[in-house]
């Protein structure tokens, strides 16, 4: 059979990749063409476009590049019309997606959505779009399946794919590559440069409040060494690449950018500071838009604060260092461990990716 699925970030290109090799154990005749990363190649998936060329983050970045969009767009139409799919699988990334679905849907190309868009937190009118262009809706938050239920739309919910990414790591080839003789706090500063360059140097000014601890980044693959260079060029805080889940496994804290990477932390155990900082027009535009109490997907899905978050004014030196204090402290250490394993109960246990790759071959073969 032949799939075309279209993830625009990282966080997608890691859940299509380990939904592709769960495709593959049930389809031995399966064939995918992409837009997605290196992990949905080393697949077998055939990349037409990497998601590095893809990921515009906020609303004035989205506004700069809405040429280059447009223009994305008009490929994709043009490359899943000349090679007719059996099914388009869309990974989260609605913008693009839903745009990509409508067409899909008007050409009698089967449409399964894999990670709804976040709908429930702004944009629910998308609802209605997705009802209509969308064959099977795939959801990976508890809540997300009484969302939809509201609407008359019955979704699947699949459980949470990153217990499967935490699970199937494997604890052999946890070698940090980097010689390590203090406990780490480990700095997770998300992967476009806008927020790298905004949250990297105030992630940093805790060094020299904790000099018996060894500072860890968590490079992006699709940043260079050169460019992290800038910001320590004394060469005391060490960095590491494909490496994130052997950082955070060996890490006593961490410092996290607001994103996928905040529930990755969780499911290791390791206590953390959520950060998160926009540009002001963005941000007051979201304001007025978004309407979720938080931030960070552990938070949304426990529905109370376990884990704390630090937004906009509220991130600066001296927040940052009080929450840190309080992480490196045995009794809330203890607390935020068991708020953790209640986490992992809610998100429904692992299969996830062999589950929706179950269901998919089945619709399909129905």
């Amino acid at each position: 059979m032949n799939y075309y699925i279209i993830s625009g970030e990282a966080s997608g290109d890691l859940h299509a990749s380990n939904l592709m090799k769960s495709l593959k154990v049930l389809d031995a005749n399966a064939h995918f063409r992409c837009w997605g990363g290196d992990l949905m190649q080393k697949q077998g998936g055939v990349i037409v476009k990497h998601y590095r060329d893809l990921a515009f983050m906020g609303f004035t970045e989205v506004l700069m590049n809405i040429r280059t969009i447009f223009k994305n767009i008009d490929f994709c139409k043009k490359d899943i019309l000349e090679n007719r799919p059996d099914v388009l699988i869309l990974v989260d990334y609605p913008g693009f997606n839903l745009r990509i679905a409508e067409f899909a849907k008007a050409n009698k190309i089967k449409v399964f959505y894999y990670i709804s868009p976040q709908i429930w937190a702004w944009k629910e009118s998308r609802v209605h779009k997705i009802k209509k262009v969308v064959d099977k809706m795939f959801v990976i938050l508890p809540f997300e399946k009484e969302f939809y239920s509201r609407f008359d739309y019955n979704v699947d919910f699949v459980g949470h794919p990153l217990l499967d990414a935490v699970d199937n790591y494997s604890k052999e080839s946890n070698d940090l590559g980097i010689t390590i003789n203090k406990p780490i706090i480990a700095i997770l500063p998300g992967s476009r440069k806008q927020e790298i360059s905004t949250l990297l140097p105030l992630m940093l000014s805790m060094r020299k409040y904790y000099p018996n601890y060894q500072f860890v980044v968590a490079g992006a693959p699709s940043q260079s060494l050169e460019y992290y260079q800038t910001f320590f060029p004394d060469n005391d805080v060490k960095i590491v690449f494909g490496k994130t889940y052997p950082l955070l496994q060996k890490s006593e804290a961490a410092l996290v950018a607001s994103g996928t990477a905040t529930l990755e932390t969780a499911l290791f155990g390791v206590p953390e500071v959520v950060c998160y900082i926009a540009g002001k027009i963005s941000y007051a535009i979201a304001k007025q838009l978004v309407k979720v109490k938080f931030i960070s997907l552990v938070n949304l899905i426990m529905d109370k604060e376990i884990v704390r978050e630090l937004i906009q004014s509220d991130l600066n030196e001296a927040n940052l260092k009080v929450e840190l204090d309080k992480l490196l402290n045995s009794e809330t250490r203890i607390k935020l461990i068991a708020d953790y394993a209640e986490l992992k109960t809610k998100l429904g246990g692992s299969g996830a990716s062999l589950k929706t790759a179950s269901l998919m071959y089945k619709y399909l073969n129905a």
